[in-house]
């Protein structure tokens, strides 16, 4: 039957040949095997399970979960003069019932149903006087609990099946699946000695990127703007962001569509028929989208958050390229965006078991997002695929930054983590080595270990993404659960030991550690310094009102030479530029940088002497003066009084500490009674403005505790 099948692919699809495995695939079933198959998307599973069903006698069920599927497998279908139909909530009831009466006499080779339909006493009778030759199950995934998109509603397909009166063929079809899974799919609807066909993750025409250290929407709109004839969508984690992102695209005219749970039925389907006939080039929305969009010209997917798992992820970006072109796909990640997800996993509807394996996969997911490895490699390695060579075109394999060796900051943290023996989490760590006097770190005795206080000249935000990135390469590792511990691995001895070295690739866009970052130390750095500091002297306002030491790194970095290039570096709008831009530019060229000032930025007011003098003579930055009041023990009110201050300053030195790594109580600042509403209430709502979150949570918590939580749980923008 092989040669009707590839008759069948030549006369209906109008393909010469199948792909990879598809062959093979579809003759297992026509053989009369149950199958499990594990097809990349964009593979060409729809076509294993057609083919055999147009070619065996009577009507073959398709379970599938996603209702934009069926709706276009089905019209796909009869465009082709295929007969088919679906079952699901979207159709009325007198459709409901002009399908089953048509499904009864036989007049479908393929009928699509939702999981949840197969226990309705209409359908349990239509089954029974069916002739059901095979029952293909797509997006299998969905039965296991180890599987990214878990749904109850699959553990019921097994037993529906066996009580069947002629047990049919299954054949079960997934994109994203690691060897436990696959297994779990196997025995979870247990398949009769499978045959298993797995044709490889990798994407050869997708060139994917992790990008980091850079302004959003900035990168947004200029790869957006140089992209305006391409189809692309554009994913973000909650329907807040989506909204956020449209506007934004909006406002630079990039024609984009939206689509999310919030939005009306007619709504998204109008806007999604939009995307699918190119009437729009671009779509915003959540992950609700795309699931079965069998859209083939995405030329690019862009996320603007990372997602809560590498399955999530690789199915979404291989949404993109689906006809074979070249296509990009892009994650734009911040630290910011492990709290996002860990929020999203521990408001959810799972149980605790449930919530520990997402959570297992949350910090996968970050580890790619951290990695220099190739990052195909990364993903096919994840679902157990080896021997793959390096792509040679994403992000990592194109970095050509120069390595800095880290060895003897690697051995301290893998020291630190080692004599910790496995009962702390990264954040724990993180304190000892940066010589906290963190309340629980002082009763547990950490303080005593001869690497506290190790790192104690960077930030404890960095230190802690330094262990994340040990982590990602493999020499720590994280236990499962809701609060994983970190521990050595076997790829740590050697560092200890001497016998090998940690080089670390350092991108301009990444913010680096102070002991590495060439920038700090430069020349050109501290004249930027100093002149940010005359400035603001000259302006009355504290320096890091006119550029936080990140801006200014960054152009002591990047070094532009023109006006269009400045306003690429991020904490630079084109207000600041506008004012400051031929100052810093003359900066820059003075230290031997190419080119002239070009643009139109008007000269910045010349500062007198006498207020340069007394710039230079203040040395102790007024945020830290505040701050060693408060840890003092006086309360904000006072420190103002003192200080000749607004309370509003003195809260904003506190959370710009807290922000640069220096130990703040968060118990004088947050209440404890009303945390996580502050948590619920920022995730839900975003972060760009405050007062729909004051809005949203009891009267008595205040800005400050609102900044806190921001600034805690690494919310801020």
């Amino acid at each position: 039957m092989i040669e009707q099948a590839r008759q069948a692919l030549k006369r209906v699809y109008g393909y010469d040949t199948f792909r990879k495995g598809q062959e093979g695939i579809i003759s297992g079933i026509l053989q009369g095997r149950d199958t499990l198959a594990i097809l990349p998307t964009g593979g060409g599973k729809s076509i294993c399970y057609q083919i055999p069903s147009m070619l065996l006698p009577g009507t073959s069920l398709v379970i599938s979960p996603l209702i934009s599927l069926m709706k276009d497998q089905v019209d796909a279908l009869r465009r082709v003069g295929v007969s088919a139909a679906f079952l699901n909530s979207s159709l009325g009831a007198a459709e409901y019932r002009d399908v089953m009466r048509n499904a009864m006499m036989g007049e479908y080779k393929l009928l699509y149903v939702a999981p949840e339909r197969l226990d309705a006493p209409m359908f349990q009778s239509l089954s029974e006087q069916l002739s059901i030759p095979l029952i293909a199950i797509d997006e299998a995934h969905c039965v296991s609990q180890w599987g990214h998109d878990f749904r109850p509603s699959y553990r019921q397909l097994s037993g529906w099946i066996a009580r069947m009166k002629d047990r049919p063929l299954v054949a079960a079809f997934t994109a994203t699946a690691t060897n436990e899974v696959a297994a779990d799919i196997s025995n979870m609807l247990k398949l009769r000695d499978p045959s298993v066909f797995v044709t490889g993750f990798a994407r050869p025409n997708l060139s994917l990127s992790v990008v980091t250290g850079v302004d959003k929407k900035k990168f947004l709109e200029s790869f957006a703007a140089g992209r305006k004839e391409q189809s692309g969508i554009i994913y973000a984690a909650t329907r807040k962001e989506v909204e956020n992102v449209y506007e934004q695209l909006a406002r630079r005219g990039i024609q984009a569509g939206k689509y999310h749970g919030g939005l009306s039925d007619a709504e998204r389907a109008e806007t999604q028929e939009k995307f699918r006939f190119d009437d729009i080039r671009v779509m915003v929305a959540t992950n609700a989208f795309g699931m079965g969009i069998d859209k083939p010209n995405v030329r690019y997917v862009l996320h603007w958050q990372m997602t809560g798992d590498i399955e999530s992820y690789y199915q979404e970006a291989g949404r993109a390229g689906r006809d074979g072109e070249e296509s990009e796909c892009i994650l734009l990640f911040e630290p910011a965006d492990m709290q996002v997800q860990r929020f999203l996993i521990e408001q959810g509807t799972g149980d605790t078991e449930r919530k520990s394996i997402q959570l297992s996969k949350l910090h996968t997911m970050m580890n790619y997002s951290r990695t220099q490895r190739c990052l195909q490699q990364f993903i096919v390695d994840y679902f157990g695929e080896t021997g793959v060579e390096a792509c040679g075109k994403c992000s990592s394999c194109l970095d050509k930054s120069e390595p800095v060796n880290r060895t003897e900051e690697a051995k301290m943290a893998l020291s630190c983590v080692g004599r910790m023996k496995g009962r702390f989490g990264v954040t724990m760590a993180a304190k000892v080595l940066k010589g906290s006097r963190d309340k629980r770190l002082l009763e547990f005795g950490l303080d005593r270990l001869s690497t506290y206080g190790l790192m104690r000249h960077l930030p404890e935000k960095e230190i802690a993404d330094w262990l994340y990135w040990l982590v990602s390469e493999g020499y720590l590792k994280l236990s499962e659960g809701q609060y994983p511990v970190v521990s050595l691995t076997a790829n740590a001895l050697p560092v200890l030991e001497g016998r090998e070295s940690i080089m670390q690739r350092v991108r301009a866009t990444v913010r680096q550690s102070a002991s590495n970052d060439n920038a700090a130390v430069s020349p050109l750095f501290e004249a930027l310094k100093q002149w940010r500091k005359e400035k603001a002297a000259v302006e009355g306002v504290p320096p890091f009102m006119l550029f936080f030491d990140a801006t200014l790194r960054e152009i002591a970095n990047v070094q532009p030479q023109t006006a269009d290039q400045l306003l690429t570096v991020k904490g630079i709008g084109s207000a600041k530029a506008e004012k400051y831009g031929d100052g810093l530019l003359s900066i820059i060229h003075s230290f031997g940088g190419e080119g002239k000032a070009t643009g139109s930025f008007t000269a910045a007011p010349k500062e007198t002497s006498a207020s340069s003098k007394r710039a230079a003579s203040d040395e102790q930055p007024s945020h830290l003066t505040t701050l060693a009041l408060f840890q003092a023990g006086q309360e904000p009110d006072e420190i103002a009084k003192d200080r000749g201050l607004s309370r509003v300053t003195v809260e904003g030195h506190i959370i710009r500490c807290a922000d640069e790594g220096e130990e703040v109580d968060w118990s004088r600042i947050i209440p404890a009674e009303y945390e996580q509403l502050i948590v619920q209430a920022v995730g839900e709502l975003g972060n760009e403005k405050l007062r729909p979150i004051k809005d949203a949570l009891p009267e008595e918590v205040t800005y400050f505790a609102i900044h806190g939580v921001m600034s805690k749980y690494g919310f801020k923008a």
